[in-house]
C-alpha cells in the first residue's frame, strides 16, 4: 500500500529466529514455558502477558524457579517432579535413580536369550531327577514338580522362592561334589542377604557374562561355595556351568564374586553391607 504522499513502505527485515540460548534465558528470566518465551522472542505474545493469563501455572514456575535457585543442577522437570510428588529434592533424585537403574536392569535382561536355561530346568522338571537345592544354610533333596515365575514348587518340600536359591544339580552330583567344596569362612557362618532389587544387587545384568562362555571361571557364592568350572549358558538371570549331563545351576543373585580362571583380580561385593532390601521383585 502508498504511504501518503505516493511511494511505497520499505519491506520489513525479517528478524532471525531466536537460539535455543536466548529462549531458555529468557524463559528462565521470566519463570515462564520455553514455548512462551520463543513466542515473545519472535514477536507473538508477550511473557509478562501469559503470566497475567495463566496466573496459577505462572505461580508453579515460580516455586519451580525457586527450587532450581536452592539447588544447583537441577532441571526444570525435575523441579516440576519435585513439586507435583510432595517429596524433599534429595528423596525425589534418590527415587528416579532407583527407577533409571530399574530400568537398566530390565533392558540388560532382555538383551539375553533364556531359552536354553529355560530348557534346561524344564528337562530337570520332566525328567523327575533328584536334585540338590543349596539355599544359604541348608540343601534340600528333592524333585520339581513345577516352575512359577518367583518360585520352584518342589515336590515333598513345596514352594520354595527362588530367591533362596544359591545353586542346584543333580543330587548324585552333589554327593561327589560336597567333599571337595571350597568356602569361603566368613560367608558360611552369615550367608550374605539377598536384596528384593535386583539394581541392588552385585550381579543382576548378565550381558557382561556373555564374553566368558566356553572359559572356566572362579565363583563364591552368598553362602560362600567357591566353584571353578567351566561357565557354559548364560540366561537372563541364571548361569549354567559343568560338564554336560553334570551341569550346576547358579542364580545370578546367588553371586558374591566372580572372575575368569586366569584373573587375578575377581569382582566383589562387601558382605559387610546389608543387601537386604524391602520391595518385593520378581525374578522372572
Amino acid at each position: 500500500m502508498g504511504r501518503p504522499g505516493g511511494g511505497f513502505g520499505r519491506p520489513r527485515t525479517p528478524r532471525p529466529p531466536p537460539t535455543p540460548e536466548q529462549i531458555l534465558a529468557l524463559a528462565a528470566k521470566e519463570h515462564v514455558p520455553a514455548r512462551i518465551a520463543k513466542g515473545d522472542l519472535e514477536g507473538k505474545m508477550k511473557c509478562r502477558v501469559w503470566r497475567k493469563l495463566h496466573a496459577e501455572e505462572a505461580r508453579r514456575f515460580d516455586q519451580v524457579y525457586e527450587l532450581m535457585g536452592k539447588n544447583p543442577g537441577l532441571s526444570l522437570p525435575d523441579g516440576f517432579g519435585v513439586l507435583q510428588s510432595g517429596l524433599t529434592v534429595a528423596e525425589f533424585l534418590a527415587r528416579k535413580e532407583r527407577t533409571q537403574r530399574k530400568a537398566a536392569v530390565k533392558q540388560a535382561r532382555g538383551e539375553v536369550d533364556d531359552t536354553s536355561v529355560g530348557a534346561f530346568i524344564q528337562g530337570l522338571l520332566e525328567s523327575k531327577t533328584e536334585l540338590a537345592v543349596v539355599l544359604g544354610e541348608r540343601t534340600v533333596l528333592d524333585t520339581l514338580s513345577a516352575v512359577e515365575p518367583i518360585s520352584f514348587l518342589l515336590t515333598r518340600s513345596g514352594r520354595l522362592e527362588k530367591l533362596q536359591v544359591v545353586m542346584i544339580t543333580r543330587r548324585s552330583d552333589w554327593d561327589l561334589l560336597t567333599p571337595h567344596l571350597e568356602r569361603d569362612p566368613k560367608l558360611s557362618q552369615k550367608p550374605a542377604n539377598v536384596a528384593r532389587q535386583p539394581d541392588k544387587r552385585p550381579f543382576s545384568d548378565p550381558r557382561p557374562f556373555l564374553d566368558h562362555q566356553g572359559e572356566r571361571v572362579r565363583l563364591t557364592l552368598r553362602n560362600g561355595i567357591q566353584l571353578e568350572s567351566t561357565l557354559r549358558v548364560v540366561g537372563r538371570f541364571d548361569l549354567i556351568l559343568g560338564e554336560d549331563g553334570h551341569e550346576l545351576f547358579v542364580p545370578l543373585h546367588a553371586l558374591v564374586r566372580f572372575s575368569a580362571a586366569d584373573d587375578s583380580e575377581e569382582a566383589d561385593l562387601d558382605t559387610d553391607g546389608d543387601t537386604s532390601g524391602d520391595e518385593t521383585e520378581q525374578n522372572d
